[in-house]
């Protein structure tokens, strides 16, 4: 059950990563205002709001990795502490910008929270 938590807690990761790349660096490209549903003038004009929301999504990724690295009771914290971050992060940004981040960011999170609480 492990493995499978720490395959699901990855995932969230990488999920997150890739946010971090749409919102710093793609923000104001076509993947970018596709992914968001921005026109180009509203995307040059908050590029840096997206740059800053990029950067909150690798520190969750990179608290998410930290807890995959350092294992044991430092790690299962880690990953209960950022995979509730994702979680309410998600929940938030469902109910005010998407709805579909809930199934992007929540139910992920919720599945990684879940299964780390099962294996742990």
């Amino acid at each position: 059950m492990i493995i499978l938590a720490n395959v699901l807690v990855a995932l969230v990761a990488l999920i997150h990563v890739y946010i971090l790349v749409l919102e710093m660096f793609l923000w104001t490209k076509p993947q970018g205002r596709k992914a968001f549903g921005l026109s180009e003038e509203f995307a040059q004009q908050t590029k840096v709001l997206g740059a800053n929301q990029g950067l909150y999504n690798g520190f969750l990724a990179a608290g998410l990795i930290w807890g995959l690295i350092a294992g044991g009771d430092t790690g299962f914290a880690a990953k209960l502490f950022f995979l509730g971050c994702v979680a309410v992060a998600g929940l938030y940004g469902a109910a005010t910008a998407s709805r579909r981040i809930l199934f992007v960011q929540t139910v992920p999170a919720v599945l990684a929270l879940v299964a780390v609480i099962v294996a742990g």
